[in-house]
């Protein structure tokens, strides 16, 4: 298994990711879509991960209830309670196939939204948003679709996709 890409420092044992630094979760910069995408990585290979949390979202952190908590979100007690009772491995995941991806979204408890994007743009900002990239660099039009949907965390200038690819699957087969 390969470990997880990206800027964030962190030592891996096993099937435990252990963060050595507290995630910026402002919004304010790459910083957090990085955080974002190392998160996203580790939920997809199903790797527990222990970390902590800087700064205070300037978005609905409720778009990040599909990843694992933090064991500290300073200033955000209440938030965190939230994220603690809503996350569930799998909640938000996608699948690829030839031409196109499907998304399913179970975040908000009693739903269950299927998306499938086959547009060519759409598609094509979505699998260029599984990197963190600057907002310039990714179709205005798609971004704000994608954006809409909750599957883009759009913040500080850069935008990062948010569905893990889920790699381990206790997720039952039926459910995409």
């Amino acid at each position: 298994m390969s470990a997880p890409p990206g800027e964030v420092p962190y030592r891996l044992a096993g099937r435990e990711a252990d963060v050595a630094r507290a995630l910026d979760l402002s919004g304010t910069g790459r910083a957090t879509a990085e955080a974002v995408r190392f998160l996203r990585e580790c939920e997809s290979r199903g790797l527990r991960v222990t970390w902590r949390a800087a700064g205070s979202p300037s978005y609905d952190p409720g778009l990040l209830h599909h990843l694992p908590p933090p064991l500290e979100l300073p200033g955000h007690e209440g938030e965190l309670a939230n994220w603690r009772a809503a996350y569930s491995y799998g909640s938000l995941h996608h699948r690829r196939g030839p031409g196109f991806v499907t998304v399913l979204d179970r975040r908000q408890r009693g739903t269950a939204v299927r998306l499938t994007l086959d547009h060519p743009g759409l598609l094509a900002a979505f699998l260029r948003l599984q990197e963190p990239a600057p907002l310039d660099a990714v179709d205005p039009e798609a971004l704000a679709l994608l954006t809409a949907e909750r599957l883009v965390l759009a913040a500080g200038g850069w935008a990062v996709a948010l569905p893990p690819r889920i790699r381990r699957w206790p997720v039952p087969c039926t459910a995409l």
